[in-house]
């Protein structure tokens, strides 16, 4: 088998919700995406979902898979970091990488006429599921509502967007690990700040916070490469330290690693497809970490965190990125259960994504509109008041 093309398409719809964190907190809800498809001579296609800004790396990437067997994924994955070597592994080559990578794995479990996550390796189709909202613009209600859903569906591990008000992050968690428990279950709450705090500030708030909760993990309590700042705070409180997911590949994780400075580490799509996160969860493996992955379009890296046997909890947000595919699994009892359909086991209803095609997507539907809040990890920045009219805030 040999590719002979790739397509890519863009589209846009509107969210079941708004996302957003202590960056952006009255957040958006409107996204973007593209369609990756990388087309083989024997009637094989293989798929990916993404960054619309990835778009023309793509096209400018696919001359190296063009021709070739995708069951040499690894070695096309290697020819693909060589070409990005100037220009960095990162930004849109290093995405468009990824979406790449995934759609020649999705192709060589196709071919191999089985499931992507047994061609990884897998033994169990099962991975363990945590809710996470990206719930910084949610009112209380709305907060209450969403992790009551995530408890009836088994799921008892829930992780809260942090960062701006102390008081409110205080009474959210308390919803939060509320309404995980409404269904019977033992909550278990996390928190994720986003890079939000400098070390100091992520020390202190993070203390305040372990007198009234225990905490799972801290996700991004200071910035990804300070290795020395968050070695601080995991030296100093006692919840972990999870951080990962915004960095691109493993010599990136290498010195957290080796200044143990991460005690979970998160791996994604964007940790250089399933091919550069397999390398970090393996690295994390050899030093007794335990890997939590991030959450992607259609959840298709569920299928490598069930071959990974470090392992932890997959990110669900649940907010109808994936409307418009539809997905060989199933949340169960808190676990997510993947089936027996060869390859990622994701089709598209190609209907609904010519109605929904653009040419370019708007600003407002970026899949990650925020860059870092203005004063963020220098001095406390209080809500606007545009902020919680928006985030239909509790007065006083």
């Amino acid at each position: 088998m040999k590719v002979t093309g790739v397509r890519t398409k863009l589209y846009e719809f509107d969210l079941d919700r708004p996302l957003g964190d202590a960056n952006d907190p009255t957040g958006r809800n409107r996204i973007g995406q593209l369609v990756v498809q990388v087309d083989t001579d024997e009637g094989l296609t293989g798929i990916s979902l993404g960054n619309p800004g990835a778009q023309e790396a793509v096209h400018w990437l696919s001359g190296l898979i063009e021709g070739e067997n995708p069951a040499g994924v690894k070695g096309l994955w290697q020819r693909m970091v060589s070409k990005n070597f100037k220009r960095g592994n990162e930004g849109p080559a290093k995405e468009a990488m990824c979406h790449l990578d995934m759609a020649l794995w999705d192709l060589k479990a196709k071919a191999n006429g089985e499931p992507l996550w047994r061609t990884l390796g897998a033994v169990t189709p099962r991975v363990r599921a945590y809710a996470s909202g990206i719930d910084l613009p949610l009112s209380d209600d709305e907060l209450r509502a969403y992790y009551e859903r995530m408890a009836a569906q088994g799921i008892t591990i829930g992780k809260l967007k942090v960062g701006i008000d102390p008081e409110a992050d205080l009474r959210r968690l308390e919803i939060m690990r509320d309404a995980l428990s409404s269904a019977g279950g033992r909550a278990e709450v996390a928190i994720d700040s986003n890079e939000y705090w400098a070390p100091k500030q992520a020390i202190r708030r993070i203390r305040e916070i372990e007198r009234h909760f225990d905490l799972l993990w801290c996700e991004e309590p200071a910035r990804r490469w300070d290795y020395r700042g968050l070695r601080k705070v995991s030296e100093s409180v006692t919840a972990a330290v999870a951080t990962g997911e915004n960095l691109n590949d493993v010599r990136e994780f290498m010195p957290l690693v080796a200044n143990e400075a991460v005690d979970i580490v998160q791996v994604g799509i964007y940790t250089s497809g399933i091919t550069g996160a397999l390398q970090v969860a393996e690295l994390a493996n050899a030093f007794e970490l335990p890997v939590a992955m991030m959450n992607s379009a259609a959840d298709f890296m569920v299928h490598l965190a069930a071959a990974l046997p470090n392992h932890l909890a997959q990110e669900i947000v649940a907010a109808g990125t994936d409307r418009l595919v539809t997905k060989d699994q199933r949340i169960e009892d808190g676990w997510i259960i993947l089936g027996d359909q060869p390859g990622l086991g994701v089709t598209f209803d190609e209907a609904a994504v010519e109605h929904l095609a653009v040419d370019r997507v708007s600003g407002k539907a970026s899949r990650f509109p925020w860059g870092r809040r203005p004063g963020a990890g220098l001095y406390e920045v209080p809500f606007t008041e545009e902020e919680r009219q928006g985030r239909k805030l509790p007065v006083g």
